[in-house]
C-alpha cells in the first residue's frame, strides 16, 4: 500500500542569484519504490522545475547520483522505505554530489570534476607495435583481474563522498584511479611502467589517497575503487620498484621492515627511514633525505613534545616477534604475489577449504 514520505530536497537556481535553500515535499509511493521515484513525483506533480539528471532508472547508467541521508548513493536503486528508516523519524534528505559544481537543484558539473580526472589518466589502450589485422586477442583468464575496475559505471558517487578530494582538490580520485588500474592491469597495454611512474610521482596521484574506505562504501557496483589504488601501489612499488618523489616506496618499504624488526611501529624510525627509501643510514646521509628531514623537522619537534623522548628512541620487540618474521620469511619466499579476487569468487572465499 502506498505511504506518505517526506523529502526534504536542496534547491538552487543559479539564474535566480539567490543562495541555496530547503525545500520539502510530501509524495504517496510504496516502501519498495525508489528515492528517484519519490523524486520525479515531486517534478511532475507539484514543481516541474525540480532538476535531476536520469534515465535508465536501473543502475546501468549512473546519471542519477546524489546525497540521500548524507550518503552519496544512486537514487533509482535506493528505496524510500528504507531511506526512510534511515531519516530517524525526519524527512529524508536529498541533496546534489559533493566534490564537483552544483549545476541546478540535484544536477553537478561531472565534466568539470569527474570527467576531467578520467582524461588525466589517459583512458584507453596503449600497444606496442602495429595492430592486428583484427581484434587483439588474449587469454580469458588474463583478464580477471581486471574486471572489478571494468564494472564502473561511472556514477561519481565515489568522488562524492572522497575525504581526500575534500582537503586536495587536484587529487586525481578514487574513479579515475580504478579507471588507470583498468589499463595497467591490462595484459595488451604496453605502457605500465609509464603509467605508474606518472601516476606515483604526481603528488596529487596513487599516494594521496588516505584509506578512508568512503569509496569502498558508497559504490553501487562493488568497484572498490581503493582496492585499486592499492593495486596500483603494489604494481608501482613491488613490481616495477618506483622510487617516487613523494616517498611513496620508501613509506611502504619503512612501514614492512619496521614491523618486520619491532612488530609495532616505530615512530621515531618511520620518517628517516621513509626519506631513505626504507634505510636508516641513507635516510641520515643521502643529501635529499637530510633535506626532508629538515624540512620535517617543526613536526618531529612536535612528536617530541606529545609521546617524549623515551616512546620516540626507546622501541621494544613484541614478545613473540619471531612468529611475525617466520610470517614475513613465509611470504617472501613465494615466487609471486597471488591477490584472491572476491568480485571474481565471492565474499565467502575465504572460508571455504578446496577439494
Amino acid at each position: 500500500m502506498p505511504e506518505t514520505y517526506a523529502l526534504k530536497i536542496r534547491r538552487f537556481d543559479p539564474e535566480s542569484g539567490d543562495p541555496a535553500y530547503w525545500q520539502e515535499f510530501n509524495v504517496e509511493l510504496e516502501p519498495e519504490r525508489s528515492v528517484l521515484d519519490g523524486i520525479l513525483q515531486v517534478r511532475g506533480d507539484q514543481d516541474g522545475s525540480l532538476a535531476i539528471r536520469c534515465s535508465c532508472q536501473a543502475a546501468i547508467c549512473g546519471s542519477c547520483g546524489v546525497k540521500v541521508n548524507g550518503r552519496s548513493r544512486l537514487a533509482c536503486n535506493t528505496l524510500i522505505g528504507e531511506a526512510s528508516d534511515d531519516a530517524k523519524d525526519g524527512p529524508i534528505i536529498v541533496e546534489p554530489m559533493g566534490n564537483m559544481p552544483v549545476l541546478k537543484d540535484l544536477i553537478v558539473d561531472m565534466d568539470a570534476v569527474h570527467w576531467k580526472k578520467v582524461q588525466r589518466v589517459v583512458p584507453w589502450l596503449l600497444p606496442d607495435g602495429a595492430p592486428p589485422e583484427r581484434e587483439y586477442i588474449v587469454p580469458a583468464e588474463s583478464m580477471i583481474d581486471i574486471t572489478q575496475a571494468m564494472a564502473c559505471i561511472h556514477c561519481g558517487a565515489c568522488v562524492s563522498a572522497c575525504l581526500s578530494l575534500e582537503v586536495d582538490p587536484e587529487f586525481i580520485g578514487p574513479a579515475a584511479l580504478a579507471k588507470a588500474y583498468r589499463f595497467v592491469g591490462d595484459p595488451r597495454d604496453d605502457q605500465h611502467f609509464e603509467r605508474l611512474k606518472d601516476l606515483a610521482e604526481d603528488p596529487h596521484g596513487i599516494y594521496d589517497c588516505t584509506h578512508c574506505f568512503q569509496c569502498v562504501e558508497v559504490c553501487p557496483k562493488d568497484v572498490a575503487p581503493m582496492d585499486q589504488i592499492m593495486r596500483l601501489r603494489r604494481r608501482a612499488t613491488d613490481d616495477f620498484e618506483i622510487k617516487d618523489s613523494n616517498n611513496g616506496y620508501g613509506h611502504e618499504q619503512a612501514f614492512v621492515r619496521i614491523i618486520e624488526k619491532w612488530g609495532t611501529l616505530h615512530e621515531g624510525q618511520m620518517p628517516i627511514r621513509s626519506y631513505g627509501q626504507g634505510s636508516m643510514v641513507r635516510g641520515q646521509l643521502a643529501p635529499s633525505a637530510v633535506g626532508q628531514l629538515l624540512d620535517s623537522a617543526g613536526t618531529a619537534v612536535n612528536t617530541l613534545k606529545k609521546v617524549g623522548p623515551r616512546k620516540v628512541f626507546l622501541h621494544h620487540k613484541l614478545p613473540d616477534q619471531k612468529n611475525v618474521r617466520r610470517i614475513f620469511k613465509e611470504i617472501e619466499s613465494k615466487g609471486e604475489r597471488l591477490e584472491l579476487n572476491l568480485y571474481i569468487v565471492g565474499e565467502d572465499a575465504e572460508g571455504e577449504e578446496g577439494p
